[in-house]
């Protein structure tokens, strides 16, 4: 007999969205083993073939039903707005599309051949990959290791979060069988799939205590991680900065997007302590534009419930501490769903927990300083270093102090999604995980460099060399 996942809406509770079949070791072994299979084949085809599948899939994406489809059932299964989901799998077809034209020329081999010697450099894949993906971005994290995968010549096994598994796995279908396969359930089932012998490759997405059991897992295996986990970002406005209506509508946008459960929102605001009530001020009239807490699919909605009912009690402790400005407006019944009213915090020190530890929610702490050295290593403090922000009206200072950011990403006058780039390599430093998405480097993660050479000295009149002698 099956056992399935039950998927609830977190926005209507009781409402049932829908429900997926929990895999088993055995599952997971059959999928593992079919998908190393085809992975040999795969790896013979061309580039140029391979790509194909991407763009494919990214026209499917693009099609205004299926569109449509999956984005009202992400935004039933996960809370976010509707507008927001079908915009993640636009720009998950956009994603696509770039590996597929890019990576021609990332994965191809690279020869030299000059006084040294001949040196052929190859992108191989490493085989079968396993895709371990989170609830609050499923569709974009998730092709994010499945494009980049597909195209370097490995297959793949995706498990889904339990708590958002409906649409990715509706758009996953879209992708050739023998090449993605999927399997749910929880830490058993990935456990299952990390630790099997045939995976030769892990790509994960999410928080630090999952993480640290999947890199350990990997370890024991050792099978190379790319491990994409916490942030606690800081977002420091320099005391030129400009708080106009669009760098505060961007900045609140960039705490709340998704209720504030996203990696790489800004959860810790700096400003100096001469600003403060300007700055605030600034602050709480922006949300009043841009901030509705709301059912997703009403379309003016821009925040939704948070995910779960234990996500919401654990937020409300964290802004029972600190002096509470409750932010936007409110469009919905909050008894209905999970929901909690976005809202910044004042009066708190460094060592406040909303403070010192990820939130992961719809509450930002607003923090003063008196001088730019003080709040760089408080920016700095920490063992998380994911994504920061800087301000400033002179963009030369503000590059000048994001070289000192201890963090993998940083966004200048900007914070979160408006500030990436498909070009521009994300991860993390320190705790925050290792291993590089989007970019060039977000392809390579998925291809291993193997050398041939022949050295110079032993080709037809080379000089040679002792049989012992290390080379020159």
């Amino acid at each position: 007999m099956s056992v399935w996942l039950e998927r609830e809406n977190p926005a209507r509770l009781g409402e049932l969205v829908g429900r997926v079949p929990v895999a088993e070791a055995a599952d997971v072994d059959e999928a593992v083993r079919a998908a190393d299979a085809a992975q040999r084949s795969w790896a013979l085809t061309p580039v140029a073939e391979r790509v194909e599948v991407l763009r494919r899939a990214a026209a499917a994406f693009e099609d205004a039903s299926l569109n449509e489809e999956a984005a009202v059932l992400l935004a039933g299964e996960s809370g976010k707005p509707l507008g927001d989901c079908r915009g993640e799998i636009r720009f998950s077809a956009v994603f696509l599309r770039w590996v597929a034209e890019r990576a021609p020329e990332v994965l191809a081999d690279v020869e030299t051949d000059d006084a040294s010697g001949r040196l052929l450099l190859r992108r191989r894949p490493y085989g079968v990959v396993a895709a371990i993906t989170p609830w609050n971005a499923p569709i974009i994290l998730t092709m994010l290791k499945v494009g980049p995968a597909l195209a370097s010549g490995n297959t793949v096994v995706v498990k889904p979060s339990p708590l958002a598994p409906l649409a990715v796995s509706r758009l996953l279908a879209l992708f050739p069988s023998e090449l993605v396969k999927v399997v749910h359930g929880e830490a058993e089932t990935g456990a299952a799939l990390v630790g099997h012998p045939l995976v030769r490759k892990v790509a994960f997405t999410g928080g630090e205590a999952a993480g640290r059991a999947i890199g350990a897992l990997a370890g024991q295996m050792i099978t190379p991680a790319v491990l994409e986990l916490g942030g606690n970002d800081p977002a420091v406005f320099l005391p030129d900065a400009e708080f106009t209506d669009a760098a505060m509508d961007r900045l609140v946008m960039g705490s709340f997007q998704s209720a504030g459960q996203v990696c790489m929102a800004a959860k810790r605001l700096y400003v100096p302590a001469a600003r403060e009530a300007e700055f605030r001020d600034a602050y709480v009239k922006a949300a009043e534009r841009v901030v509705v807490l709301g059912d997703p699919l009403e379309e003016t909605t821009t925040v939704g419930p948070v995910i779960t009912a234990q996500a919401a009690e654990r937020i409300r402790g964290l802004i029972s501490v600190g002096e509470a400005v409750r932010l936007g407006r409110v469009a919905c019944d909050p008894s209905r769903g999970h929901y909690v009213r976005p809202t910044l915090l004042t009066g708190l020190d460094d060592a406040s927990p909303v403070v010192a530890d990820e939130q992961f929610g719809p509450v930002v702490p607003l923090l003063t300083y008196s001088g730019t050295e003080e709040v760089l290593a408080r920016a700095n403090a920490g063992e998380l270093g994911l994504g920061a922000s800087v301000w400033s009206a002179d963009e030369e200072r503000a590059f000048d102090f994001a070289r000192r950011f201890e963090a993998g990403f940083t966004f200048v006058n900007t914070h979160g999604r408006t500030g990436m780039a498909l070009r521009a390599p994300f991860g993390g430093v320190k705790r925050s995980g290792h291993g590089r998405e989007y970019g060039d480097e977000g392809i390579l993660e998925y291809a291993q460099t193997c050398s041939v050479h022949a050295p110079a000295a032993f080709r037809a009149g080379g000089a040679g060399m002792a049989a012992a002698a290390y080379p020159v």
